[in-house]
């Protein structure tokens, strides 16, 4: 087992051993002290995994409750949220009881949210089973809910009792899950780590689940270093964004139907390396994320408003944007500009 702590305020810790999932119902048990266990997954996960997680926390004496949502994106809303917490009021859980984030990145931000805000503050656990949940979103704190203006605009950061990473789990992603947990695998190693990103290089998706057990580990050190040192995201944090900007722009302009967030990511970094001057770093990057299918580039009908997109991100600061460049590539920087002068990278005028 590897064992990541993750030094924040409520400190926890990122446990990754193959198998965990049909063992950690005593593990939940001891660290939470919770009579109830509620679990939260969609339809496609809980068909594959919520019977085995059922199991354990019932052989370690839980009571289990569970909440299914349909799978994706447009589920990650008010609307789902409220009826999580009518789910919760209908089952009686109480502050001492615990959530259970069983799935990708959706189920993770809306369980999360829902246990830093139902009755001000539950226990909540996170066991991700997507590439994209295990190597980013489990781990730091930040949950949210789309509006139709944008991603993750209403949410908080709310860390979990502890995370439970099992690569298992991965054996079962469909490959275009496997695709969109790379966008964010690339992401680490453009952002903190060029080793991590030549051997990514080296790789490609047929290959690259036979060094699972190395790359998770390596992208989870990587974030748990960068939160540690700015939990709420008013600093060094915004490096883990890197790509994200754009990526989120990308997602809406096409409403959360044509690019998973993944493969919005991907673009994202493509898109600013090379609109930012980085000759050679674009190519090794968009070599990179051709070896897993990622896309490198996009074709749109109104590029002013897809980059007009931008200005809803969160990272806005008055009336300048901040964004994410890697030069070299392992070394990011956090750039900040006015909107007028970033829609110029672009080559658009106001």
């Amino acid at each position: 087992m590897t064992t990541i702590h993750v030094p924040v305020q409520k400190a926890y810790d990122v446990l990754i051993e193959r198998g965990i999932l049909s063992k950690c119902g005593e593990i939940i048990r001891d660290l939470t002290g919770s009579a109830t266990c509620a679990i939260i997954t969609d339809d496609n996960v809980d068909k594959l995994y919520a019977a085995q997680l059922t199991a354990t926390l019932e052989a370690a004496g839980l009571r289990v409750v569970k909440f299914v949502f349909p799978h994706g994106e447009s589920s990650k809303c008010a609307a789902t949220l409220m009826r999580i917490y009518s789910f919760l009021c209908e089952n009686d859980i109480t502050r001492s009881d615990c959530l259970v984030a069983l799935g990708g990145g959706v189920t993770g931000d809306m369980t999360g949210f829902a246990a830093a805000t139902f009755l001000r503050g539950l226990h909540y656990v996170q066991i991700p089973t997507s590439l994209l949940a295990q190597v980013d979103s489990s781990v730091g704190g930040k949950t949210a809910i789309d509006l139709p203006e944008g991603k993750n605009l209403v949410g908080a950061f709310y860390q979990p009792d502890i995370v439970l990473c099992d690569p298992d789990t991965l054996n079962t992603l469909p490959k275009e899950f496997l695709i969109d947990g790379m966008g964010e695998v690339v992401k680490y190693g453009m952002i903190a780590d060029a080793k991590l990103f030549d051997l990514l290089c080296k790789l490609d998706l047929d290959t690259v689940s036979a060094h699972f057990d190395e790359i998770i580990p390596a992208c989870v050190g990587i974030k748990r270093d960068v939160v540690a040192e700015d939990e709420h995201d008013t600093g060094l944090r915004m490096i883990l964004n890197f790509g994200h900007t754009l990526g989120h722009a990308i997602e809406a302009y096409y409403h959360y139907e044509t690019y998973s967030h993944g493969c919005a990511v991907a673009l994202g970094m493509c898109l600013m390396t090379r609109f930012h001057g980085q000759d050679e770093g674009y190519e090794r990057l968009k070599a990179c994320c051709e070896r897993y299918s990622l896309p490198t580039e996009i074709e749109v009908e109104d590029f002013s408003h897809l980059i007009d997109l931008c200005s809803h991100d969160k990272k806005r600061k008055g009336g300048a944007i901040r964004y994410i460049v890697c030069d070299p590539i392992g070394k990011a920087q956090i750039m900040t500009k006015s909107f007028a002068e970033f829609r110029q990278i672009f080559g658009l005028e106001d």
